[in-house]
């Protein structure tokens, strides 16, 4: 998992050097920066898949990516460390200067720390290139953090529209990995199905448990094109009656996916989610924070929210502080020490209504 990220000049974030843990609750107010920090992992995401210049381009240029823009930033400077919480074992190390309108990727290292004779090995690539190539075996693999890379994908399920992608047919074979809008939920959830029976049904039955009225998925392809499939459930009492993901609650729809996506056998090794609890019921994010609480043992989870409801189900550990000071976004995770008095009487959250610890509006 990741230990430690040092970062500079990027988006609202001019600095920063923070320790995470298995589990990083990211708690603010609109605007501080939460969703910056959020947003990193897409960008990298996007950097190992060789769609780095497409993303900024997409994202509005070098200037909304920029720490206020080329003006007063002209590079990102970021470095990750990777490994146990004893010992950093992988680095990744990759530097971004202005150009024009985008950005160019002036440098990219790897490192691997040998813990017998505690020596870096370290991996240096192509300066001043406009992709990167991590993906391309043919360039040569940066596989030291190849495997942590790969798996950088924000999770957003906040599109349950009409028109939706998770809503709609995919394809039935669209199943190695849950997509991050879900656009593929009908065809990964039938292969826990057919391939992983135990886990589907703890999925079933966890939904069941906030949702009173669904009894179960019925999951197959297309009667009329097999290559394809939709979500489709039976409700309690009504064994004879058709219904699919637009009968669904865009919050019902919402917590199938979080529950997939934390309960599948073999979870990404970073969980990174973007306000998970937005319309859910109190009892859903209730039983969201138990399948965050549980993943983390083999998962690191990194979630951005605003609800109390969440962080009461949390221990401060498990919360950094995200504000804005002096024009730029600041980090702190709590302790309980500091809290200690306060949370003999009052709730996380309760405390968090009094500003005793920031991620407030006014405290800007």
């Amino acid at each position: 998992m990741i230990t430690r990220l040092q970062l500079s000049g990027y988006k609202s974030i001019k600095q920063l050097d923070i320790r995470l843990e298995s589990i990083n609750i990211f708690l603010g107010s609109n605007g501080v920066g939460k969703s910056n920090f959020i947003s990193l992992f897409s960008m990298l995401r996007n950097l190992y898949q060789g769609n780095f210049q497409n993303y900024v381009e997409v994202k509005g240029g070098a200037d909304s990516i920029l720490h206020f823009g080329k003006k007063h930033t002209n590079s990102i400077e970021l470095d990750i460390c990777f490994g146990s919480q004893a010992r950093d074992n992988n680095r990744f190390i990759v530097e971004f200067e202005s150009a024009q309108d985008s950005l160019n990727i002036k440098s990219i290292d790897t490192a691997f720390l040998e813990p017998i004779h505690n020596k870096w090995h370290q991996k240096n690539f192509e300066r001043n290139v406009k992709e990167s190539s991590f993906a391309d075996i043919s360039y040569g693999q940066a596989f030291y953090v190849n495997d942590y890379l790969q798996e950088f994908d924000v999770y957003h399920f906040h599109d349950t529209g009409d028109q939706s992608p998770m809503k709609g047919k995919c394809y039935v074979d669209d199943n190695y990995r849950l997509n991050r809008d879900g656009s593929n939920l009908a065809a990964f959830l039938y292969f826990l199905q057919e391939k992983h029976p135990k886990h589907f049904k703890r999925i079933e039955m966890t939904i069941r448990s906030i949702t009173p009225f669904f009894d179960r998925f019925v999951l197959q392809p297309s009667r009329l094109n097999e290559q394809y499939i939709q979500l489709e459930w039976k409700e309690k009492g009504f064994p004879d009656a058709y219904f699919n993901s637009y009968h669904l609650s865009d919050g019902t729809l919402r917590f199938i996916c979080l529950a997939t996506l934390l309960m599948q056998p073999e979870p990404p090794k970073t969980i990174i989610i973007d306000e998970p609890e937005l319309g859910l019921h109190p009892v859903a994010v209730n039983k969201l924070a138990s399948l965050i609480r549980k993943v983390s043992k083999k998962s690191q989870v990194i979630v951005s929210t605003q609800s109390i409801n969440l962080i009461d189900n949390f221990e401060p550990e498990n919360i950094i502080v995200t504000d804005r000071k002096d024009n730029s976004s600041t980090f702190r995770r709590l302790q309980s020490d500091e809290l200690s008095s306060w949370l003999e009487d009052y709730t996380l959250g309760d405390i968090w209504g009094k500003n005793l610890f920031g991620a407030q509006p006014y405290n800007m």
